[in-house]
């Protein structure tokens, strides 16, 4: 049994079919499957669609007074309801009308005598179609929530991540510059950076598995947590290890985050980080000489409960840059599946690792989107570079 009746109008001055429309299916009308409103010409119609927004099948007879049937095919056109469908109910002999009344917009039609049989067939696969653009219109209203949810999000992590550049201006003893591509509306990639004192540069980059909004929310959650923790911790691997123990509760099954997270001395170039599990930075030297830097282990974050995460540590010396990236990078592919690869980075970043971080990072966004070309990327793409003056 239907959860409402379905509301079918008859337009005909015969009072002889209103009966015989309420005797033929009179089982469906004692079901509440279908319920029947009647008028006796097109402008009757036309008022009674107006005052009931819930009928949407009309079965109409094309020679009516007043208004005849191709003229209230016309105006139900004007109405703009695509959910509306005519059946036309008209003689077998006055096909020239009813080739007609499909021109304007009919979406069937029975033929007088009638054929109760068929015509309960016609009006359920027309019922059927009207479900469906129901249905769609659902689909399309919910779609547009969503993406303004999206868009919503999307503007939110924007504010979240720094994307305003040159940062530290009255700083000269570094350079800093960074981009994030999100492979959909929002993305589970992340950055960001800040002074832990007027020495001492913090900045990290981080990967969340998965994508679109709960890898973002996660991502958002990580951002906070890395940069609340490392504002009071001034030792890379015990401020991953508190972040790590402290994402566990919020983490499922699938959920779990890489990141590298490093310090750097300003006066002496000395870069303390510790490495959960992410892609090894690449350090440039001020010759363009590229070598990445020595991996000091460690899980990805979100999983296991203490976790050792040990501490790296180099020196970098004025004019070098250490480059930091997400997977997105290496692992963007062509049209022919092809992966971009570590060797087209170093390759890169060897003839262009002597130019300023900004022109660095958005030349090598332009290397891998070339090497893209049309190719759908599954996986957000995120570059830091830090230059040492």
């Amino acid at each position: 049994m239907a959860a409402h009746p379905r509301k079918i109008l008859v337009v005909d001055d015969e009072p002889d079919l209103q009966i015989l429309m309420l005797q033929k299916f009179r089982q469906k009308v004692r079901s509440k499957e279908y319920e029947f409103l009647f008028a006796e010409d097109g402008s009757q119609a036309l008022e009674s669609i107006q005052n009931n927004k819930e009928i949407s099948l009309v079965l109409s007879d094309i020679n009516m007074p007043k208004m005849d049937g191709l003229t209230l095919l016309n105006e139900l056109q004007n109405l703009e309801r695509p959910d509306i469908k005519t059946i036309m109910v008209s003689a077998y002999g006055d096909m020239e009308n009813i080739r007609t009344a499909m021109n304007r917009g009919a979406y069937d039609f029975v033929t007088k005598p009638i054929d109760f049989t068929d015509m309960e067939a016609t009006i359920e696969k027309t019922l059927r179609e009207i479900e469906r653009i129901h249905k769609s219109r659902d689909m399309e209203s919910q779609l547009e929530a969503l993406n303004f949810d999206l868009d919503m999000a999307a503007r939110i992590q924007a504010k979240l991540i720094p994307q305003e550049f040159p940062v530290f201006q009255d700083d000269p003893r570094f350079d800093l510059y960074a981009n994030m591509m999100s492979a959909k509306h929002v993305g589970g990639d992340f950055y960001d950076f800040f002074k832990f004192d007027e020495d001492h540069l913090c900045f990290f980059v981080g990967d969340v598995a998965g994508k679109g909004m709960p890898a973002a929310i996660y991502m958002a959650v990580c951002r906070t947590m890395l940069k609340a923790i490392g504002s009071e911790v001034n030792d890379p691997a015990e401020c991953i290890t508190k972040v790590n123990n402290m994402l566990i509760p919020e983490s499922d099954i699938t959920t779990f985050v890489t990141v590298f997270y490093g310090i750097l001395n300003l006066k002496t170039g000395a870069l303390r980080y510790c490495n959960g599990g992410h892609n090894i930075p690449c350090l440039v030297t001020k010759e363009g000489k590229v070598t990445e830097i020595e991996d000091a282990g460690g899980l990805l974050l979100g999983k296991f409960e203490n976790a050792p995460y040990q501490k790296g540590e180099i020196t970098m010396k004025p004019g070098d840059t250490l480059v930091t990236l997400t997977d997105g990078v290496t692992e963007a592919e062509n049209e022919d599946e092809e992966m971009f690869e570590e060797n087209r980075l170093v390759s890169y970043l060897e003839k262009c690792g002597t130019r300023p971080p900004e022109k660095m990072v958005k030349g090598l966004f332009l290397e891998v989107m070339k090497f893209a070309g049309s190719a759908v990327q599954s996986d957000d793409i995120t570059v830091l570079a830090v230059h040492l003056a």
